[in-house]
């Protein structure tokens, strides 16, 4: 070996070893924190629970949309109004539904599918007869967020709205 090649190895390898040091002071536990000024404990928590647990550990509002170059649109469009509410996911595999106003909107049956793909609503009337099944690709769902995409035209798959939820502390409105 050249003592050129030495001396670049050793000098990769005290970089490296610098880099780490720097890295281990970060913390008090020698981690790097994955998202800076996130909660360990909430990210750590949130990082255990399954999809389906994260969508009915809170209450949802629509907060905002977006479309398919990620440009925000009014709730109060056309493509979107019929999505933004106050959304209720409750363990078991129920919801409810409703306006920003508290009108209910829809209840009936959910689920996820276990990698957090998809969510998968049954809308039924007060009966329990059904009235629609959609399916929805899930673009967020954390602790902080829980987006889905909707398609206006099911067969232009390049024409699209994304539905943003934030976690809420709106009590469900009785019925």
């Amino acid at each position: 070996m050249s003592t050129i090649t030495k001396t670049r190895t050793v000098t990769i390898a005290a970089g490296a070893l610098i880099a780490l040091g720097l890295l281990a002071g970060c913390s008090a536990t020698g981690a790097v924190d994955a998202v800076p000024g996130a909660s360990s404990a909430a990210s750590q928590e949130a990082e255990t629970m399954t999809p389906a647990e994260v969508l009915a550990s809170t209450a949802w509002e629509t907060t905002g949309a977006t479309d398919a170059a990620g440009k925000d649109v009014p709730l109060t469009d056309d493509d979107v109004k019929n999505f933004v509410g106050w959304a209720y996911f409750k363990d078991g595999g129920t919801f409810t539904m409703y306006t920003l106003d508290d009108a209910p909107k829809m209840q009936g049956d959910w689920t996820v599918t276990p990698d957090g793909a998809t969510r998968h609503i049954v809308a039924k009337d007060a009966a329990g007869a059904t009235l629609f099944e959609r399916d929805s690709d899930i673009v967020a769902l954390d602790d902080e967020e829980f987006t889905y995409r909707v398609f206006p035209d099911a067969a232009d798959k390049s024409v699209y709205f994304d539905i943003i939820h934030t976690p809420t502390d709106h009590t469900e409105p009785a019925v």
